[in-house]
């Protein structure tokens, strides 16, 4: 099993500002819209003051891999290059989806559509809606753990009582 953590550590070494523009820049139009895109929201949720270290680790090793020379397919090969590139940024940001504000998805189809064109941002719906789904699903996923911890709570607090009108029967015997 591959250590997640190495990894990010690995590939956040190739980060840096001027490097990932230097990428988007050159390369944005041959790697397409959606990892364009993808990469955009990640760099613009980076850069929030208010991301958790781990976060902004997971966002660095994503963001370190696509600017990264030294890819699973080399980005030269026609059609296949990116496609290495685009799952690992997509699976950073499944990680990182509550941590991607409207703020974030605003900036990045700024970028999109003025390199792009506007009729671009139409390719980006799709990974708005993957990450909306995600979104979703954690935020289902937490009201559960919530609604569980408090019918836990509710059993406990129920036992306990139940406890104690038995001791004082006991004691009234």
């Amino acid at each position: 099993m591959v250590n997640q953590d190495h990894m990010n550590e690995d590939y956040a070494k190739h980060f840096s500002e001027e490097k990932f523009w230097d990428k988007v820049l050159k390369f944005g139009k041959q790697a397409g819209v959606k990892l364009t895109y993808g990469a955009l929201l990640l760099y613009y949720t980076f850069q929030k003051p208010t991301i958790p270290k781990a976060t902004k680790a997971t966002i660095l090793g994503a963001l370190g891999y696509f600017i990264s020379p030294l890819d699973i397919i080399p980005d030269f090969i026609p059609l296949t290059g990116y496609v290495d590139d685009f799952g690992v940024v997509v699976t950073a940001l499944l990680l990182v989806v509550s941590h991607i504000d409207t703020e974030s998805r605003q900036l990045a189809k700024a970028k999109v559509s003025d390199w792009f064109g506007e009729s671009a941002i139409q390719d980006t719906h799709a990974l708005d809606e993957e990450i909306k789904k995600n979104q979703q699903e954690k935020l289902e996923k937490k009201a559960m753990k919530s609604q569980y911890k408090q019918e836990k709570k509710e059993i406990k607090a129920e036992l306990k009582k139940d406890k104690e009108e038995s001791r004082a029967q006991k004691e009234e015997k």
